[in-house]
């Protein structure tokens, strides 16, 4: 969680041309396709580790 005093994790350019921004986004893309091939069995043990928690959470039980 960042803080008030904390920089910025990226700091984007304010103005793009419409072709920077587009191969930008194009890039991010690609980048997370591959980060979801290469962890993709970690990633899907998270999340079912995840969801079995969460199906053992009682329903009944308020929340406050």
């Amino acid at each position: 969680m960042l803080k008030p005093n904390d920089l910025p994790l990226v700091c984007l350019p304010i103005d793009l041309e419409d072709e920077a921004a587009a191969a930008l986004v194009e890039f991010l893309h690609e980048l997370t396709e591959t980060l979801e091939r290469h962890y993709g069995a970690q990633l899907t043990r998270y999340y079912r580790a995840t969801d079995i928690a969460q199906r053992d959470v009682d329903v009944t039980d308020p929340p406050f």
